[in-house]
């Protein structure tokens, strides 16, 4: 999308002032538009100079209470388009006769004719070395079949000695592989070697704990034991003290008996008395 408007050709009339000129005000631009001989207003240039500022092709600025238009866009944005599509379609495409049917129109002043002739010589300097690049080229084009012969035996050498390093690889790779199967079937057998000692140890370790355990069976069968014989001792005392005590009961029940004789034998000497007295 194009960042402006196209504009008309008033507009482009006005824009030609701007880019021959520089920046103007919009009485300047009306001068100039009628220097012609035209009859435009001053309003119609206020319009024109308003529409160019809309459609983003001159900018306005203020210098005092004058209103400075200046151009946005330069003469070469707008104008190639335009050229090319004229040169294309009304001469067909021929440059030369475009120049010619211009300078036809109207009369250049000496600025502008030796503008033309360094610009004319400017094309010709281009045309020329064109001309010469296009040589070199050729001659280039021509010396390269040599070179690429040669590149083409370098090349073939290049892959011969590419397929004879790529066939002394798979020999290295074979004769890796070899040393690593070796030492491979090293490794399980110092691995069988290395899991016999611990067979052994697997062994071993049941067997202190089979001992350990009779051990603890050993010393669980004592306890019992030595509670048995704790409770026969604690038994044994509590017999004593039974026996110790029936021995001390059976002196106070003789001592009893002994008392109850004697009062029996009191209370037979006292009837005897009693009956002695009555008689």
């Amino acid at each position: 999308m194009s960042p402006y408007d196209e504009p008309s050709p008033q507009e482009l009339h006005a824009l030609a002032i701007l880019w021959n000129e520089g920046p103007s005000t919009v009485g300047f631009v009306h001068e100039i538009m009628n220097s012609d001989g035209g009859d435009r207003t001053y309003t119609t240039a206020l319009a024109v100079m308003r529409n160019l500022e809309k459609k983003r092709l001159a900018v306005r600025n203020t210098q005092g209470r004058a209103h400075v238009y200046e151009a946005k866009v330069s003469r070469e944005i707008i104008l190639r388009p335009r050229l090319q599509d004229l040169v294309q379609n009304s001469f067909g495409g021929s440059l030369g006769q475009a120049i010619l049917s211009l300078i036809s129109v109207g009369v250049m002043t000496p600025e502008e004719k030796t503008a033309v002739t360094r610009v004319i010589k400017q094309h010709k300097a281009m045309a020329a070395k064109k001309k010469t690049t296009k040589k070199k080229a050729a001659k280039k084009a021509a010396k390269k079949p040599v070179a690429t012969k040669k590149k083409v035996a370098k090349k073939k050498v290049a892959r011969k000695a590419a397929a004879k390093k790529v066939a002394k690889k798979p020999a290295k790779k074979k004769v890796a592989k070899k040393a690593a199967k070796k030492k491979v079937a090293k490794k399980p057998a110092k691995k069988k070697v290395a899991k016999k000692p611990a067979k052994k140890k697997v062994a071993k370790k049941p067997a202190k704990k089979k001992v350990a355990k009779k051990a603890a069976k050993k010393k669980v069968a004592k306890k019992p034991a030595k509670k048995k014989v704790a409770k026969k001792a604690a038994k044994k005392k509590v017999a004593k003290k039974a026996a110790k005590k029936k021995v001390a009961k059976k002196p106070a029940k003789k001592k009893v008996a002994k008392k109850a004789a004697k009062k029996k034998v009191a209370k037979k000497a006292a009837k005897k008395k009693v009956a002695k007295k009555r008689k």
